[in-house]
């Protein structure tokens, strides 16, 4: 069966592009254009991997993640952050938010697959 992926952003063609490529894969994906829409998805859903935008409109990406690692039924789905913020020390903040892995956009689609790989099922 094909591995969940739970994507929190905002931004329509990043999701749109992140779908076709994850889909492209076998995966299905579910999309949360906000961080308290993707806390919700996430318990409701307990998706395989959670893709992580920084830069939500309510509550940021580190919030999310330090929400989603603090919830005793949550704590262990992998998170990948996905962010334009790539000065330094931005990767070492989403690190201890709680996020597993960080990739910067623009997302590289073979980077993407192999990294959701490592953690679901295609």
């Amino acid at each position: 069966m094909p591995g969940i992926i739970l994507y929190i952003e905002d931004n329509l063609d990043n999701k749109t592009l992140v779908q076709r490529a994850l889909e492209s894969k076998g995966y299905t994906l579910v999309w949360a254009a906000k961080g308290e829409e993707g806390l919700a998805q996430a318990a409701a859903l307990r998706p395989h991997v959670i893709l992580l935008d920084i830069n939500l409109p309510d509550i940021d990406g580190y919030e999310v993640a330090r929400r989603l690692k603090a919830d005793p039924e949550l704590h262990v789905i992998p998170i990948i952050a996905i962010t334009a913020n790539a000065l330094k020390g931005d990767a070492e903040k989403a690190l201890t938010a709680g996020c597993d892995v960080y990739m910067s956009k623009p997302i590289q689609l073979h980077e993407l697959w192999e990294k959701v790989a490592a953690f679901a099922p295609e």
